[in-house]
């Protein structure tokens, strides 16, 4: 309503109001006093005359700033030009804009200013869109024999999770992450040694249709094996200090493309109580080990046209509680530099068991990489298994690693043979705090073995 006719209407309501209030006075006062109360009827008869007189006048003006329409298509067209109207919080029907704010469908639009940005963020309905954060970090105190080693407190992973509900259909997803220096760039050390850097790890705006269908874009954690999409950037989150060699992140020397930047279709088949699930993926893959790139991920641009894809296909049946099996395939070209380019085909097979005492966890990948041009061809099997078992605040566990990276490796000769045990404990002193305490013994080819003792305090908030 116009503010106008918005204080006519109420001025009009007062004087009746006043009407009846006067005429129920001298009701009550004429049997005490009727000589000394009169009514003016007719003032007031003249003042609600007066009020009708100024509502007529207020239609007309508004009549004269309306633009003129003669049929129903201009009027359609006066609404398109306002857009979509906004629904007004308490109300059933939607709601309807002034006249004053109506303007022509040939008028030109003025820029928005700083005034219209807020009007239009008082509008959205922010319980829809409100950011969700969940923090994790972690500090550790370690130390090995490995040459050139220190005994050192450090400052693990600062990790935001963020995530938005965007819309019924929609949302928005991301994990920034605070990590302390230097970088480790495949085995070279770059930059500071005690400085923070900052990654976006994850970045992804997913679209839900249903169980059967939803697909996100942005850069995530590729579908290869179990405990890369199972386990991210969290210590807390993990049974042990720190993931296994096989899934380790790339810019800490890990054989694996972690990440990708691409686009994810994730979903149910139908398949009974089998509960088959399916992921299918396509991105820029990763960048070359050799030579050292400063960052593995292609996030913005692709060293060459080709695109790595992953197909995985997992089952969850209902009649083992806590099962989960499956098998991936990725492939991918890389093109390192001055060298010919290598054909990449990365099976990965799980088989793990998680209930509330027990986790038994088993993973296998073959790397396979053929050189084009040549008859070369190199395969790098990996596999690890874990498994620990709770007795209240505390769970043992054990874990068993093993890589066999072969000489003349083309792509990542670094890495060579290793191999060995974990054995550790974690204690959870409450729902969000988690002290663990973890022995390494790490054997590799032509090299010292390495043992390590490891305490970490990881929490979340």
């Amino acid at each position: 309503m116009h503010p106008s006719v918005y204080r006519l209407t109420t001025f009009r309501r007062s004087l009746t109001l006043a009407a009846i209030a006067l005429t129920w006075a001298s009701g009550c006062f004429s049997q005490a006093a009727p000589q000394q109360v009169v009514v003016d009827a007719q003032t007031l008869h003249d003042l609600l005359a007066r009020v009708n007189q100024l509502e007529a006048r207020v239609k007309e003006l508004e009549a004269a700033k309306a633009p003129p329409s003669t049929d129903g298509a201009a009027a359609g067209e006066v609404e398109r030009s306002q857009g979509p109207s906004l629904p007004v919080e308490g109300a059933s029907a939607p709601a309807i804009a002034s006249v004053a704010d109506v303007k022509p469908a040939h008028a030109p639009t003025a820029a928005p200013s700083e005034q219209d940005a807020t009007d239009n963020m008082d509008r959205m309905d922010v319980s829809k869109t409100l950011l969700r954060i969940r923090g994790f970090g972690d500090v550790s105190l370690h130390g090995s024999n490995q040459e050139g080693d220190t005994t050192s407190f450090s400052l693990g992973q600062l990790d935001l999770f963020v995530t938005s509900d965007v819309s019924d259909r929609f949302r928005f997803l991301s994990e920034i992450v605070f990590e302390a220096g230097p970088n480790t760039i495949y085995g070279v050390k770059d930059g500071e040694k005690n400085s923070f850097g900052v990654d976006l790890e994850r970045y992804l705006i997913q679209y839900s249709q249903n169980d059967y269908f939803n697909i996100s874009a942005g850069r995530g954690h590729t579908a290869i094996g179990y405990y890369n999409t199972a386990y991210h950037h969290s210590s807390w989150l993990q049974t042990a200090t720190g993931r296994p060699f096989l899934f380790d992140f790339e810019d800490r020397g890990g054989i694996l493309p972690i990440h990708m930047v691409g686009v994810s279709v994730s979903g149910q088949i139908p398949a009974g109580s089998l509960g088959l699930h399916y992921v299918a993926e396509v991105g820029n893959g990763r960048a070359s080990r050799n030579p050292l790139q400063e960052e593995p991920v292609q996030n913005e641009i692709d060293d060459q046209s080709h695109k790595a894809f992953n197909f995985a296909l997992f089952s969850r049946p209902e009649d083992v509680r806590g099962l989960q099996a499956g098998l991936s395939f990725y492939r991918d070209v890389l093109a390192p530099a001055n060298q010919p380019r290598v054909d990449e085909s990365i099976i990965a097979a799980h088989a793990v068991l998680i209930r509330p005492r027990y986790e038994w966890l088993n993973e296998v990948v073959l790397d396979r990489h053929v050189v084009h041009g040549t008859h070369a061809v190199f395969n790098t099997p990996g596999c690890y298994t874990q498994l620990s078992r709770q007795f209240g605040a505390y769970r043992p566990y054990m874990r068993y690693q093993y890589i066999n990276v072969p000489m003349n490796e083309p792509i990542y000769p670094d890495v060579s043979l290793r191999h060995g045990p974990s054995f550790g404990v974690r204690y959870d002193p409450s729902e969000s705090v988690a002290l663990k305490l973890q022995y390494d013994l790490t054997m590799m080819r032509d090299q010292p073995s390495v043992n390590e003792l490891a305490m970490q305090l990881g929490f979340t908030f």
